[in-house]
């Protein structure tokens, strides 16, 4: 594994490079998603704000999900390179892109449908992070051929286990391109981000149980209960949308553009 970068004299954390990477791939496809639509806004400024927010969810939602390291480290976990809860980083990301949806006049929701495709794909690219870093998100021992182990890792383990941020990376790029092509055809306002609640969630429901993440409720995982949660709230939206009308991608912002 790869923690750092050794470039001259510093010592890049490779967690932050891939972050970085995802950043540019998901304002990438924001973009390309916004301009099928015809909309004229700042994606690549929406998704940098969406990442911040994103990241400052995660650490929080990390910090409140396992109290002991709060207790053992103190404020200094708010500032550890590992340790981010996706579900922190999905609540304060979705927030952020209502919020500039609102702002814009493109309308939360609807904004949340067009960015969809570009959060699948950037959080499977951030996961490369986690794998390179080997911050201790991998899964559980395994015999399987393609297990791994994390000897020089920022959480070393010397057995081999599952590299379970090498499934979601999989499963974020085919949940995206999926997104990515049900986006393209008329759809309700609120489909596209219901899908993908649904399939994240379950998506991350099942690497669950390969995971080293403590169990809370039944066998469960704090991330899993989550997971139901995000499952649950997606088809509502699914059905909801249903219920509406249905809009084509290069009609939805016709209001705005005239009003522009």
């Amino acid at each position: 594994m790869i923690p750092f970068l050794h470039i001259w004299h510093f010592n890049v954390p490779t967690f932050g490079v891939m972050l970085w990477l995802a950043t540019v791939a998901a304002a990438f496809v924001m973009n390309q998603t916004f301009r099928r639509a015809r909309i004229d806004a700042d994606a690549v400024g929406m998704v940098a704000l969406a990442v911040v927010a994103g990241i400052i969810g995660a650490k929080l939602w990390h910090v409140v999900d396992t109290p002991s390291e709060f207790r053992e480290e103190g404020w200094r976990v708010l500032w550890d390179t590992a340790g981010f809860a996706w579900y922190g980083g999905l609540a304060f990301g979705i927030s952020a892109l209502v919020l500039q949806g609102w702002w814009s006049r493109i309308g939360g929701l609807k904004t949340l449908d067009l960015a969809a495709p570009a959060a699948a794909i950037g959080y499977g690219i951030g996961r490369i992070g986690c794998f390179l870093s080997g911050d201790g998100c991998y899964g559980i021992e395994t015999n399987l051929p393609w297990g791994m182990s994390f000897p020089n890792g920022i959480e070393p383990t010397f057995a081999r286990v599952h590299p379970t941020p090498l499934y979601e990376l999989g499963a974020g790029l085919i949940i995206g391109w999926w997104l990515w092509w049900r986006g393209g055809k008329p759809r309700g306002v609120g489909a596209i981000v219901g899908e993908y609640l649904v399939l994240s969630g379950i998506a991350r429901f099942l690497v669950e149980f390969i995971r080293r993440n403590p169990k809370i409720i039944g066998g469960l995982s704090n991330a899993q209960l989550a997971s139901v949660g995000s499952v649950v709230m997606g088809l509502g939206l699914i059905w909801w949308a249903a219920h509406r009308p249905a809009t084509d991608p290069e009609e939805a912002v016709a209001p705005i553009e005239k009003a522009a």
